[in-house]
């Protein structure tokens, strides 16, 4: 009797190791038994799925999952047909509805021969697939040049310019500060061109690592890694259309000379495949800095910015075109009035002036986030006045205020009219001083006076260091 109770505890100490292991594997890990009922459920395959134990559990997995018409699950087909199924993709909802999508491993357990259930080990693909699902939305593509707005001569030049890039299909870079509308071109000149019809990707590249770009891009060959399968890059979906590749700057430049090739090529080759596919595709690209800055500071290959810029497009910045702001004033405010069924009739003649005077960093995408916020705290008013603007704004037009005045700079040149001084060493020049004047008011405290100047505090040291700027 003393023997079996130690070969019970003996048991039982085994299956919480086993089970302390399952729960700890970075894989989700679901068995049943010959009947299709759940008798292993892991802690990795709960999370993959949003599901508790008690609800798997003993049970048949056909009552807890649905599976689309056209999938069955792997788990029930290694039990109907005996065999092993490596990286099979599949896609099924939980008890709620909601999607999941996992890379499966699936193997009939026999013993002597007689089947006597299935294990499954799955790796979780859901946030991947709805990245590429969300690549492929076409109905994202709703901007035509009728769409943006502006007619100020500087706009309306580079209009035209996209314009006359919609009867080929050669490759176009845009090229424009955050917020001047880039995507906006892209759009337009996909919806005027004949590849109308076909898809419109948009890809961030500044949005994923390395390693998913590229994948992502390219497309994967089963077998190229543990987990892959065979799966098309947004290349192959996007052949017959566009393919918008945002922050192009951003790529490493390994990737950069791959993208290269596909360029010239007009071929791409999977990951861990041998073979080439070719693909139609018109590739336009978007920086959101100058592309000779760029290629000095080694952040974009010069051979890959002349294969893309056979179109450049320079999108102008909201203060080089500030006469556009009344009519973009108006069709924000138009819009939210429609959004939050308000009837706000414009601006306030001190807004007006201040609109006029601020430097928009952010460009229009600032504006229209201005004018929003300003609505969201009106109540039963008309005009948008000073108070209603958020702080953020009135804060760095107070900022601005405070800065040394033109005519300060006026009596110095006036004075020093007989040296002639480059313009880069003046630069410095009142850098230094500056900071040194706001460094020595608040007593070389460097959170203090970074904070003052509107830099990090990693950017002030460094600015120091470079103008040989001594701390206290």
């Amino acid at each position: 009797m003393e023997k079996l109770n130690t070969s019970v505890s003996y048991l039982q100490y085994v299956n919480r190791m086993y089970k302390r292991i399952l729960d700890e594997v970075d894989v989700g890990v679901h068995a049943v038994d010959e009947t299709g009922k759940t008798i292993i459920y892991n802690k990795k395959m709960m999370q993959m799925e949003s599901m508790d134990l008690q609800d798997v559990i003993d049970k048949n997995l056909l009552d807890v999952f649905m599976f689309k018409d056209d999938q069955s699950s792997t788990l029930v087909k290694a039990l109907q047909e005996g065999k092993v199924t490596r990286n099979v993709k599949q896609t099924y909802f939980n008890n709620k509805g909601r999607e999941i999508t996992t890379i499966n491993n699936t193997i009939p357990i026999f013993q002597n021969e007689t089947l006597q259930g299935a294990v499954e080990i799955a790796s979780d693909v859901t946030k991947l697939e709805r990245l590429i699902k969300g690549n492929m939305n076409k109905e994202s593509t709703r901007y035509t040049f009728d769409k943006i707005i502006g007619s100020s001569p500087a706009i309306k030049e580079v209009i035209e310019a996209a314009k006359r890039a919609t009867r080929t299909s050669s490759y176009v870079l845009i090229v424009g500060d955050t917020g001047t509308g880039k995507e906006l071109f892209a759009q337009s000149i996909h919806n005027g061109s004949g590849r109308l019809s076909g898809p419109f990707i948009s890809q961030n590249c500044a949005a994923l690592p390395d390693n998913l770009i590229e994948s992502l891009l390219f497309g994967t060959k089963r077998g190229a890694f543990t987990g892959a399968v065979d799966t098309p890059g947004l290349f192959e979906q996007a052949n017959g259309g566009t393919l918008l590749l945002d922050e192009i700057n951003s790529l490493n430049l390994n990737l950069q000379a791959k993208l290269l090739r596909v360029l010239q090529e007009r071929t791409i080759r999977r990951i861990g495949d041998t073979k080439d596919t070719p693909v139609d595709v018109r590739v336009i690209a978007n920086m959101n800095e100058d592309p000779i800055d760029a290629i000095a500071n080694n952040r974009m290959r010069k051979d890959l910015y002349y294969r893309l810029g056979v179109v450049t497009l320079f999108v102008p910045s909201l203060k080089d075109r500030k006469e556009d702001i009344p009519i973009l004033v108006e069709h924000f405010i138009q819009k939210y009035n429609d959004l939050f069924q308000m009837n706000v009739k414009g601006l306030s003649d001190e807004v007006k002036q201040s609109f006029f005077e601020y430097d928009w960093l952010g460009n229009v995408r600032e504006l229209e986030h201005i004018i929003e916020a300003a609505m969201n705290i009106m109540m039963d008013e008309e005009w948008i006045s000073y108070a209603h603007l958020p702080y953020q704004y009135r804060s760095k037009m107070q900022m601005k205020e405070r800065m040394i005045p033109l005519s300060t700079v006026d009596s110095f040149i006036k004075e020093n009219s007989d040296v002639a001084i480059p313009l880069k060493y003046q630069m410095e020049l009142f850098e230094k001083s500056y900071i040194d004047h706001v460094l020595t008011k608040n007593d070389y405290n460097i959170s203090r006076t970074a904070n003052l100047l509107g830099l990090s505090r990693q950017s002030l040291q460094y600015r120091m260091k470079k103008l040989n700027i001594n701390g206290k």
